[in-house]
């Protein structure tokens, strides 16, 4: 069997920076908590946990007092830092570099736009972590929009100003953004939107480096956790262009699935995704006779 594993895939630089900054404390110290799982994987989860990392909710850290935190690199809301600083948390920020970017242009959007009713439209997941810690720098005034079945949400004759989570597909988002374009023009308000770009380049590469990748092989193995968003898109992506993808969790998996040992096959993952399990992954299909 030819196997190959896809040297794009894996964890993002802000997952990297998460990881490698709980690994690093964790060298000195028995235990740090994490606000919320470091990385939509829950195999990584464990492996970090099994090092002292315990994983913690939004509702266990407002209990907490006199301690360390860290933050992962989908950010968090102000709200998160102020209740540290009452309570005497000590928080290690691993935001990421580009989420923190966004959270200071929405920011200052929102202050720019106060004066004029206007409004914060954030183009990303209902709920998810980075959405949650976006939303929170206009005081939760913002209105995200998962869709463009959302769209009524905007009252088109004021003021607005649109940003993405960092993780979403730029052909949706382009999408959305004619629509709404249309929608302001049709009231004769075109000038009172804009909109910005703040899709992650490496995580939009990602798109056609793995569209090429499942493109060369029978069969494709795309591994991820079933919660990571990022891996949901990249998976019917490389579905799309490889009908013969298959979307697995852990190697245990692999069991029914119909490869042959004459097959050449693709291991690919998430940005969420350890390469370390993309290679159980590739030794396990070995295996196969």
């Amino acid at each position: 069997m030819n196997i190959n594993i896809d040297k794009n895939s894996g964890f993002c630089f802000g997952v990297i920076n998460a990881i490698q900054t709980a690994e690093k404390y964790l060298q000195d110290h028995q235990a740090l908590y994490c606000l919320g799982n470091i990385v939509h994987n829950n195999e990584e989860v464990n492996r970090l946990a099994e090092l002292g990392l315990m994983v913690i909710s939004h509702a266990y850290f407002r209990e907490l007092h006199d301690t360390t935190v860290l933050i992962r690199a989908h950010g968090e809301p102000p709200e998160t830092y102020q209740l540290a600083d009452k309570n005497n948390i000590i928080l290690i920020d691993a935001t990421c570099s580009v989420v923190l970017k966004l959270q200071k242009r929405i920011r200052e959007a929102y202050q720019q736009l106060k004066g004029s009713n206007g409004q914060v439209l954030i183009f990303g997941k209902q709920g998810h972590a980075e959405v949650i810690g976006l939303l929170g720098q206009t005081k939760q005034n913002g209105l995200v929009i998962s869709s463009i079945n959302d769209i009524d949400k905007i009252d088109f004759t004021k003021p607005a100003i649109l940003f993405s989570q960092t993780t979403q597909s730029l052909q949706d988002y382009y999408n959305l953004i004619e629509e709404i374009k249309k929608r302001y023009q049709a009231v004769g308000n075109a000038s009172l939107f804009t909109f910005h770009d703040t899709i992650c380049k490496l995580v939009n590469n990602r798109s056609k480096q793995i569209s090429d990748f499942a493109r060369q092989f029978d069969k494709v193995i795309f591994v991820s956790g079933e919660e990571s968003s990022n891996g949901l898109y990249l998976y019917g992506i490389c579905k799309q262009h490889n009908p013969n993808t298959y979307f697995i969790s852990q190697e245990e998996q692999l069991c029914g699935l119909p490869i042959e040992s004459s097959d050449s096959v693709g291991v690919c993952g998430a940005t969420s995704t350890p390469m370390w399990l993309m290679c159980n992954v590739a030794a396990a299909l070995s295996e196969i006779k």
